[in-house]
């Protein structure tokens, strides 16, 4: 299932910043790029597979501290 790309405008974009940012300035970063590269993809391509992967933590303290706040009501 394919995620609304649509989504979060704001989030997105600061999803795609931290992504950017990553991509020229943290080795781990880095080398993930080259290896999405070197798979075949584009580095837009291989930008989108660094932004997903950022997102899946994010999302899961989001989620933890909506569950934190729903408890605590």
């Amino acid at each position: 299932m394919r995620l609304n790309r649509g989504g979060n405008r704001r989030l997105n974009r600061a999803l795609y910043t931290i992504a950017l940012s990553q991509a020229w300035h943290h080795p781990p970063a880095m080398a993930y790029i080259a290896r999405r590269q070197a798979e075949g993809k584009s580095r837009a391509e291989a930008l989108h597979c660094l932004r997903h992967r950022i997102a899946r933590p994010v999302f899961r303290l989001l989620q933890a501290g909506q569950l934190e706040s729903a408890q605590a009501a």
